[in-house]
């Protein structure tokens, strides 16, 4: 592809740093600007190789640039559209990180007065249980997928300049509406991480239970690894795509309920078949 002149990342954590990072050391932007309101974390970006410059004035951050990617978290997105609206050259293709996209498309609409044709709302699935400008890793996407929800409005040449750049960092891009990406990731990735959150909070609010932790294996350890995640985040997620959350733990709270019931009653066979059932999926769908 061709080299891009500028590239400006709003927030330099780990998927924004994971971004800039990959596409610098692919050597496909002649300068990659962060832009943040910590000083001291884009100096960190600097001299880490995640940015070549940055800047904590989003009008100058953002001049001139062929892309813009906001990987904020969810909350601060829309003021983010709202500050830099201004200062955009409607020829700058913007794209995000976001984890809501329903959430995102009508912040966009708001900020701007309507989305506008170089926005290409994206979802990269890849992530570590540690976060911040230390995480960043060029080679995080790599075999991953990025989600585009693009609109029948949506310019196609911002979502071809997009989807080169993911693919540049080694992810598989696909494209679906932004109320299926909601609904699927409510139900594959907000909702485990809700219940990782839940079950640690549980058993820390148990002091009967003593140094419980002390005695966490590698199931315990697996299934949590996820509750290590940043709050800030998750917050944001869980609050911005409630719907399609509730409606998931919801379904998962009467499976609970319908084990119990069968744990009550010692139905062997019952628990037997969900567990059969729960283990063939497992082992089609996701081992490999």
């Amino acid at each position: 592809m061709k080299k891009l002149n500028k590239i400006t990342v709003i927030g330099v954590g780990l998927i924004g740093g994971s971004f800039a990072k990959g596409l610098k050391e692919a050597n496909l932007v002649e300068q990659i600007v962060g832009y943040g309101k910590t000083e001291s974390t884009l100096k960190q970006a600097v001299e880490l190789g995640v940015v070549d410059s940055y800047s904590t004035d989003l009008a100058e951050a953002v001049a001139n640039s062929d892309l813009v990617f906001i990987a904020t978290p969810l909350g601060a997105m829309g003021q983010v559209m709202m500050d830099m609206q201004p200062h955009i050259n409607e020829n700058t293709v913007i794209t995000d990180g976001g984890s809501a996209k329903s959430e995102v498309i009508a912040l966009a609409e708001q900020a701007f007065g309507r989305l506008p044709d170089n926005f290409v709302p994206g979802h990269p699935i890849a992530g570590k249980e540690k976060s911040g400008v230390t995480a960043a890793d060029g080679k995080l996407y790599i075999n991953h997928r990025v989600i585009l929800t693009p609109l029948a409005t949506t310019n196609q040449a911002a979502i071809a300049l997009v989807t080169e750049l993911w693919q540049a960092l080694g992810a598989n891009v696909e494209t679906m509406t932004a109320q299926q990406h909601d609904e699927i990731f409510a139900a594959t990735s907000h909702l485990p991480h809700l219940l990782a959150f839940a079950l640690v909070d549980m058993l820390n609010e148990h002091p009967e239970l003593g140094d419980v932790f002390k005695y966490t294996a590698g199931g315990f350890r697996d299934f949590t690894r996820i509750a290590s995640s940043d709050a800030t985040m998750w917050r944001d997620i869980s609050t911005q795509n409630s719907i399609a959350i509730v409606k998931w733990l919801q379904a998962y709270q009467d499976e609970l309920s319908n084990i119990i019931k069968l744990v009550e009653n010692k139905d062997g066979d019952a628990l037997f078949d969900i567990f059969t059932s729960a283990k063939n999926a497992r082992d089609t769908h996701i081992v490999k």
